[in-house]
């Protein structure tokens, strides 16, 4: 091999070990923001879900974390064929996407009552009305403190000294006709008469939708507190009690997650619906 040859040589194999070295630093230094995004972010988050004895899973959640906060959002489809899911696809799609920009943390009502809305047309531009539609709830957790948004019957709760609290009331008739009676609009016996409805009458994937269930002031939060999204196929199924003492159980959110759905597959009712649960921790 001649001098020239052997220096090429050299000159090549350096430059491979160069690459490598700076291949390696790129990759450690995006651990390093991954890890300090997690950090910034102040919380943990998991979750799991369940198509119970249904053909098809129509709950969907999505999770996004920033160094301004993170969003979580929980959908429930509803629909024939598979419309259901396409509609519950399609809501965690819409408020991923908006809330892919950071910009989205700083003016929470705003930036909710878009994703609710652009969620609402983007279903109804996929699919006839009446094929498919879904419940939503949404959570950004910032500086500790809780915003939050629902529309249809997933629920929000935290947990807090022991206790699972539920934060939102949901659309359903029956939460409809308690509030009536409150304002004097219907006498007690046609309140009465309509609390065994459970039916929705607001969700996402229907024309004139404008209703949303809002945070009336953020809710303060500390370290330990665990926020919770559940679709009616674990709340109704699942005792609360069990699902307090899951989350006193150790582990990680995810673990947690697991194990709360556990609770519904292990459960003997019949005719399950999917169930699904996002779990997140302020740290």
């Amino acid at each position: 091999m001649t001098i020239p040859e052997i220096s090429l040589l050299f000159l090549g194999l350096a430059g491979v070990g160069l690459a490598a070295v700076r291949a390696g630093m790129e990759a450690n230094g995006q651990k390093e923001q991954d890890s300090v995004r997690r950090r910034h972010s102040g919380c943990e988050t998991g979750a799991s879900k369940t198509i119970g004895d249904r053909e098809v899973q129509e709950d969907e959640f999505g999770l996004t974390e920033k160094d301004a906060g993170v969003m979580a959002v929980l959908a429930d489809g509803m629909g024939k064929h598979y419309g259901g899911k396409i509609a519950a696809r399609t809501a965690v799609q819409v408020f991923l996407e908006l809330f892919e920009d950071r910009n989205a943390f700083y003016n929470p009502q705003y930036s909710f009552r878009k994703a609710f809305h652009g969620a609402n047309r983007e279903i109804l531009h996929q699919l006839d009305e009446n094929q498919g539609s879904a419940s939503v709830a949404a959570v950004m957790i910032k500086n500790k403190e809780l915003y939050y948004a629902s529309v249809g019957n997933v629920k929000i709760a935290v947990y807090r000294n022991h206790e699972l609290v539920p934060v939102t009331a949901g659309h359903t008739v029956n939460v409809l006709a308690r509030q009536k009676f409150q304002e004097g609009k219907l006498t007690r016996e046609e309140a009465v008469a309509l609390l065994e409805h459970h039916r929705l009458y607001n969700y996402v994937g229907q024309d004139g939708f404008h209703e949303v269930e809002f945070f009336d002031t953020p809710i303060s939060l500390y370290r330990g507190e665990y926020v919770l999204l559940m679709t009616d196929g674990l709340y109704e199924v699942a005792r609360w009690k069990d699902i307090e003492d899951c989350l006193e159980e150790k582990g990680s959110c995810q673990e947690k997650a697991f194990r709360i759905i556990e609770l519904v597959n292990q459960n003997l009712v019949e005719d399950k619906d999917n169930g699904a649960v996002v779990v997140v921790r302020v740290k």
